[in-house]
């Protein structure tokens, strides 16, 4: 592929991945979230190719945390850790469970050091919440979304090229 298709491809995903996450801010970040630009995880299943875009997108959208510095960090870390290992697998079920498994652990250590969280939400209780919101977006919605998406002929050579 093009150098400068890939560069522009994955600056639009990485656009993408920001705004929904920021025009959808009070379902994006705290301790029960549901980012919906994470269903856009897939993509690395579909190809590695994918991985700056997701990456770079997800650094974008935490410039906007209300738990700054280290959210655009460790948020972007936890999203990386999820969509490296992707491409390899062989399911996008199985591979839309790296995402909720990642996020689910490093959002909720982060969440439970650096948010007021009440003393009754645990450690693991936040790490619950934010799996479970990661499980709706990436391995509800996204895996529907990625069954539609290659059933489109053109959408699948772009994704697999």
């Amino acid at each position: 592929m093009n150098p400068q298709v890939w560069l522009l491809r994955n600056a639009l995903l990485a656009a993408i991945y920001a705004t929904l996450t920021l025009g959808l801010a009070p379902f994006s970040y705290g301790p029960v979230q549901v980012r919906v630009s994470e269903c856009l995880t897939l993509l690395a299943f579909c190809s590695r190719k994918w991985i700056p875009g997701l990456t770079a997108g997800c650094f974008l959208a935490n410039l906007g945390s209300p738990f700054g510095l280290p959210d655009m960090v460790l948020g972007t870390l936890a999203t990386f850790l999820g969509i490296w290992p992707m491409h390899r697998l062989k399911s996008p079920l199985l591979a839309s469970l790296c995402p909720v498994i990642s996020n689910g652990v490093v959002i909720g250590a982060e969440l439970d050091v650096l948010a007021a969280l009440p003393p009754d939400l645990s450690l693991g209780a936040a790490m619950i919440y934010i799996g479970a919101g990661e499980f709706l977006s990436v391995t509800v919605l996204g895996t529907l979304l990625l069954k539609m998406i290659l059933k489109n002929e053109t959408c699948r050579k772009i994704l697999m090229e």
